[in-house]
């Protein structure tokens, strides 16, 4: 009887580096189960059942309005010909690099009472205020559409690459059977795509239970914000850390229910012998609509905030001289850079240790790794900062006992600590799209690699790695830019004096001198930009 197949050591090593990685998720569950206090029990009664509602109906509204907007315009800029479609392809990366946050801020001076938009509707019509309807921009309805316009990229990123790397026969087949090239999209392409398309909603819903400035700046009450205000407001670690883990176990359900629907069906191509996809052309009427179909979300997300943070930055700007601005932007981009190299790395590491030797553990370490995601940013700070704590004191202690020598703060409140903090908090967004790239390898890409003489290491890194560079590289730009814009985390774990482009949107946008911030603010979509454009280049190649 044959042996099994030991697991090699390397690939047993990727279990202790996703718990390494998970340790801030570890912390926050270790704390919520400490005994309920008062202020969970009044939270349980008077807002939890609120916070859910909200959450939840948020969570669907940007997972509809994204995902349907990433998926479309993915098929259309992928599988048609139209005006504007070679500047579209680009364009339509735009809002990955806008932070929600700030196009709420720039939305609502828009749509205010004293803004640009009522305005002129008071000029042109000479009705006073309260005179005519007006849609309110701070609502449940605003803050959907606002998160789901700069989040869908994520979505058309990854519905793009699938739709790039899909067989053109099935596409062909199904044309010469009279189906129209809206029937092939919903009933042959999309399916097919369906592991993209579950991977960027994926992200977008986590990306959408974690966000805090936006939420609150349209004074809705989601988990987030009671977190924040059970921990800072209520100083209660424990109730906060408790609402967190409801979070976190919400999270885990939409994603092991998504994974189970799938059930056994495989979504690589059968055949990798068919002739380049050639795009139809697209005339009259069906050519403005798909052009007016790409250009909505974008301008929604990035064209008209983009606008207005250009017309205040003109109207005021920052007023700090570029000598003492410059660092900021070297700091965000130093950080961006490193967590990005290293996610990318680790991402890759675990999803081809769960593809190589496949096993209950390792999925669920990869799972659990992937929750950081849909955790708030302070969260993920706070539940960095006390293990971290407890080691440097623990050393320092042990230092003074036997050698009289005082070791400090190590790793706390330091570059190494922040950038932990952003692996367990974006780690999740590579995983998500290094294993999306992956499910479109055929399995028997290795096996000829193996059959030839290469071992299972050598068959990844001659064979698999090459055709996955397109959703390693896209996991890259995505890391890149959600550290750009992270805010929590760094204003919690950065070192003293160590500010980024984000600290400084958030320290003058709190103070409400948006038009100062405008400057940082668009340096962070300038510098998520050029990735965003070689990664569009790239796939354009493939």
């Amino acid at each position: 009887m044959a042996r099994p197949r030991r697991t090699p050591a390397w690939a047993r090593l990727t279990l202790l580096v996703a718990l390494v990685l998970a340790m801030p998720i570890g912390a926050v569950l270790a704390a919520a189960v400490t005994p309920a206090g008062a202020v969970w029990w009044h939270i349980a009664t008077t807002f939890l059942p609120e916070m859910l509602a909200t959450t939840l109906v948020l969570g669907l509204l940007v997972a509809l309005l994204a995902g349907s907007a990433g998926a479309v315009t993915a098929w259309l800029v992928t599988c048609c010909r139209f005006p504007g479609h070679r500047v579209l392809e680009v364009a339509l990366l735009l809002p990955l690099a806008m932070p929600a946050y700030v196009a709420g801020y720039a939305w609502t001076w828009l749509m205010d009472v004293a803004g640009p938009a009522q305005s002129l509707v008071r000029d042109v019509t000479g009705l006073r205020f309260g005179e005519y309807w007006f849609p309110e921009m701070r609502s449940l309805e605003g803050a959907a559409l606002v998160l789901s316009m700069v989040l869908y990229p994520y979505v058309y990123l990854l519905c793009r690459a699938a739709f790039l790397a899909q067989s053109t026969c099935l596409v062909e087949v199904s044309r010469t059977l009279g189906h129209s090239l809206g029937r092939v999209f919903w009933h042959v392409a999309l399916p097919l795509a369906r592991p993209a398309l579950a991977a960027g909603v994926a992200l977008v819903l986590m990306e959408t239970f974690a966000d805090f400035g936006t939420v609150q700046y349209f004074g809705l009450r989601t988990f987030t914000t009671g977190i924040y205000e059970a921990w800072f407001g209520m100083a209660d670690r424990g109730a906060a850390s408790q609402l967190a883990a409801v979070l976190l176990m919400c999270v885990a359900l939409l994603l092991a229910l998504e994974h189970a629907s799938r059930g056994g069906r495989r979504f690589h191509p059968m055949t990798t012998r068919h002739a380049p996809f050639q795009p139809v052309p697209l005339r009259g009427v069906k050519a403005w609509l798909a052009l007016l179909a790409c250009l909505a979300p974008l301008a929604l997300g990035f064209l008209v905030p983009a606008g207005a943070l250009f017309a205040l930055m003109l109207e005021a700007g920052d007023p700090l001289s570029p000598h003492r601005f410059l660092p900021f932007l070297l700091n965000s981009l130093t950080l961006a850079s490193i967590t990005a190299f290293l996610a990318v790395i680790i991402a890759a590491w675990l999803a081809w240790a769960a593809r190589l030797h496949p096993g209950r553990g390792q999925r669920a370490a990869n799972r659990l790794v992937s929750l950081g995601y849909a955790v708030p940013g302070s969260v993920i700070a706070v539940g960095v900062l006390v293990p971290f704590g407890l080691f440097d004191n623990a050393l320092d202690a042990w230092m003074r006992a036997n050698f009289g020598i005082s070791t400090g703060l190590l790793l706390s409140g330091t570059i190494v600590a922040l950038v932990f903090a952003y692996l367990a908090r974006f780690l999740g967004v590579a995983l998500q799209a290094v294993e999306s790239g992956l499910t479109r390898l055929k399995p028997s890409f290795g096996m000829a690699a193996r059959s030839l003489g290469c071992g299972p290491g050598e068959a990844v890194r001659r064979v698999e790695l090459p055709l996955s560079r397109g959703a390693i590289f896209t996991a890259a730009i995505l890391v890149f830019v959600d550290t750009m814009k992270e805010l929590p985390a760094t204003l919690i774990v950065r070192p003293f004096d160590f500010d980024t482009l984000a600290v400084r949107v958030y320290n003058l946008a709190s103070d409400e001198r948006l038009a100062e911030a405008s400057t940082s603010a668009l340096l962070i979509v300038v510098a998520g930009l050029l990735p965003v454009v070689a990664l569009t280049r790239a796939m354009k190649r493939r």
